[in-house]
């Protein structure tokens, strides 16, 4: 199988190398990854600039550009084969719940599902080593035929791992929803102005059962379908009520 790998963290991140590693035993793997970090840049594309790509290996590619930038790129001519699989990952720290809207490493994987590719993200629960990539990157590989039987454009697939040597077991789960505490913290250079970088924590809350973060939080391989359809029907008719509807 043709595979293509790419993430948020950059080119030279071990999450990927241990991907890479894993995935190259049966595969034909291909890598184009961001140049540098990209984490939090969501589905960003680039349209007002060129995005350059490097060769920086054998079948490895460095972008200028975003993470959705590298599966467009890759699966529009950029390497010189079709991937039948786009895996994103594996990121250092979490993407749990509405994670999802920010992290760029899903965004790869629903990049690829735009594209009628299959899509599947994977992050490891821990910001801090040492990380346990091989572990999660072994699962992937192992389940990857099963994931791919029930894989279609409708969605991607976003799988989150606890940072252990050896995992509880596996559930499917849905996104949590996940609030920060977010905080500014100023900064005055000498020249005048203010910089500001912002940081937070996950607000305290009670973790659903049967949610992604609630399998991490127990031991427990996380996988969620997230689908591309954002339509809410039961929100919508209440919106249908209001005055200044007058459907034709």
């Amino acid at each position: 199988m043709t595979i293509l790998l790419t993430n948020d963290d950059g080119i030279y991140s071990p999450g990927l190398a241990a991907l890479q590693e894993e995935f190259s035993r049966h595969h034909d793997v291909w890598t184009l990854a961001p140049d540098g970090e990209r984490s939090g840049f969501s589905n960003s594309i680039t349209i007002s600039e060129p995005i350059r790509c490097t060769r920086v290996g054998d079948q490895a590619y460095a972008s200028s550009g975003t993470p959705a930038d590298c599966v467009i790129l890759g699966t529009r001519g950029a390497i010189p084969v079709q991937p039948e699989v786009v895996i994103s990952g594996i990121n250092i720290g979490p993407n749990l719940g509405s994670d999802i809207v920010y992290s760029g490493t899903c965004a790869a994987a629903r990049q690829a599902a735009y594209r009628s590719i299959p899509g599947i993200a994977a992050s490891l629960n821990s910001f801090h080593a040492p990380f346990h990539f091989a572990p999660l990157a072994r699962f992937l590989a192992e389940h990857l035929d099963e994931l791919l039987a029930l894989w279609n454009e409708d969605h991607f697939i976003n799988v989150n791992a606890p940072n252990l040597a050896e995992f509880r077991g596996a559930a499917i789960t849905t996104p949590a929803m996940r609030r920060y505490d977010d905080q500014l913290l100023p900064f005055e250079p000498p020249r005048g102005g203010t910089y500001y970088f912002v940081d937070g924590k996950p607000a305290a809350t009670e973790i659903a059962a049967g949610t992604d973060w609630h399998a991490v939080e127990h031991g427990l391989v996380s996988v969620s379908p997230v689908m591309l359809d954002p339509v809410n029907h039961a929100v919508e008719a209440r919106y249908r009520d209001l005055s200044f509807v007058q459907e034709r």
